[in-house]
């Protein structure tokens, strides 16, 4: 690896609106007042997350470059360039840590083709937190994204993933745009066995945070408002 290149660090954020350093390491902060050269997904929640942690670093001396999903090819493999000139860039999560459920794995797999250096940094994750406090198997997972928008479709999706943490003992994780998560539960109750294991985990590290795993059938009782929530789902049958 040639030692004038920059290094790309992978720089966590928090999961709500809470002070930064109630939930990230110190470690964050010393690497943001170093970096001026990011790769975000909004440039406006970037440059308010980045004073939150840093108040007195120089807006303007910040460089950003956009991340999403009219960022072209073309764009987006220039974004690391100026590692080559010797300069180190942070990759910034909207919203938890980079890379994971989130467009920065191909700005990380573009970094290891151009031999950068990649550094991650400790932060939260929301899967994760959502597999430790579930009681599921930690041993052996599966996050599966969003599932489905069409009813049947996703009705089908659950019972396929139903069946198979049920053949290898195994967590099934999924998400959901937060405003359809009360049909998602409406959907875990009535379509999967009864008996099996449903954990919803949202608002994780906030104070309105929730986390329950039950059987199928006692969500039926459900008594929690979802509607907007962020919000992990676990399924895992016996």
């Amino acid at each position: 690896m040639t030692s004038s290149k920059g290094q790309l660090y992978l720089i966590p954020t928090r999961l709500g609106d809470n002070p930064p350093l109630e939930v990230l390491p110190i470690s964050i902060k010393k690497v943001i007042e170093d970096i001026d050269y990011y790769i975000v997904e909004n440039e406006k929640t970037a440059r308010r997350f980045i004073k939150r942690i840093s108040p007195n670093k120089s807006q303007p001396s910040l460089k950003l470059s956009v991340l999403n999903k009219y960022t072209t090819e073309e764009e987006r493999n220039t974004f690391l360039n100026p590692c080559l000139e010797g300069r180190t860039i942070g990759l910034l999560s909207e919203a938890g840590c980079p890379a994971i459920a989130d467009p920065g794995s191909d700005i990380v797999s573009l970094a290891h083709n151009m031999n950068i250096k990649v550094v991650p940094l400790v932060g939260p994750s929301s899967i994760l937190l959502a597999l430790m406090a579930s009681g599921m198997n930690g041993q052996s997972f599966c996050f599966n994204g969003y599932l489905p928008i069409d009813k049947a479709e996703r009705k089908s999706k659950l019972k396929s993933l139903e069946r198979l943490s049920s053949e290898h003992n195994q967590a099934q994780i999924f998400i959901e745009t937060p405003y359809r998560n009360m049909k998602m539960l409406d959907d875990l109750a009535n379509v999967l066995h009864p008996e099996t294991r449903v954990c919803v985990a949202c608002d994780l590290t906030l104070p309105s945070e929730f986390i329950k795993t039950q059987p199928a059938k006692d969500w039926k009782l459900n008594k929690e408002d979802l509607h907007k929530r962020p919000a992990i789902f676990i399924i895992q049958k016996s």
